[in-house]
């Protein structure tokens, strides 16, 4: 009978937005388990690589599966083909963090994030001549994957025009495209140093904080099912009582 009345002329559009608002319900439901479970691989990929030993670079092992794994490197900076990242703070100091390659025993090269530098008086690469660290480094680091976009769209870094034959400030680190202005191979990652406390002069290492707990994706997948059981049972049920009222 209810089944019936449900489908009725009189009920037929309420009855398909009922249906329509749980299977919406069901599906941001589902999105968040999705959610979790992205979230559950990413705290166990950390935690997986944070336990590993340091990794020497250069290594014979793909890179791109190992991001925020330390890393141990040493090799001679190459400070003409280095590049800055806009809008990036220093508390709220605005500035931008100097990525320069650094050449390694195998011949290759890795992009590493120097750190924060201010964006006044470094306008241009000549300006961050003053940051150089001549002769050979021995670093730490994470290592980090490159970077196109941000995870919500947003700006992107420009092509090369015609007459253009390198790009000094960018948006991410794009290892790839910035790897294509710069005459020898580099690696598929880049490396950001290890923050030193007691630094307070730039160039300053960055390392960003990561939030390893499950956030709230369970309980919100329990809120939106809770939300389409109450629209699958509570309609019925609603529509039994205008029923039992006109007896």
């Amino acid at each position: 009978m209810i089944i019936r009345k449900m489908f009725s002329r009189k009920w037929i559009v309420a009855t398909i937005l009922v249906i329509v608002a749980a299977s919406v319900c069901v599906r941001l439901g589902i999105w968040q388990l999705d959610r979790l479970a992205e979230t559950r691989a990413f705290n166990s990929h950390v935690y997986a690589v944070r336990a590993m030993q340091p990794l020497d670079l250069p290594a014979q092992v793909d890179l791109t599966t190992m991001e925020w794994r330390a890393v141990r490197l040493s090799g001679t900076y190459d400070f003409e083909n280095q590049v800055a990242i806009r809008n990036q703070f220093n508390g709220d100091q605005f500035g931008y963090h100097l990525i320069t390659p650094l050449r390694l025993s195998d011949g290759t090269a890795v992009l590493v994030d120097r750190g924060w530098i201010p964006a006044d008086g470094n306008s241009t690469p000549a300006d961050w001549r003053k940051y150089d660290q001549p002769g050979k480094v021995a670093l730490s680091g994470i290592i980090r994957l490159s970077e196109t976009n941000t995870p919500f769209g947003g700006a992107s870094d420009p092509t090369l025009t015609p007459d253009q034959t390198r790009l000094d400030f960018w948006i991410f680190v794009n290892v790839a495209r910035i790897g294509s202005q710069i005459p020898y191979p580099i690696l598929p990652v880049y490396v950001q140093l290890d923050p030193n406390p007691n630094q307070s002069n730039p160039p300053i290492p960055f390392q960003p904080t990561l939030d390893l707990s499950e956030g709230s994706h369970q309980s919100y997948a329990y809120q939106w099912f809770t939300f389409a059981t109450l629209f699958l049972v509570g309609y019925p049920f609603f529509l039994k009582r205008q029923e039992a009222r006109k007896k």
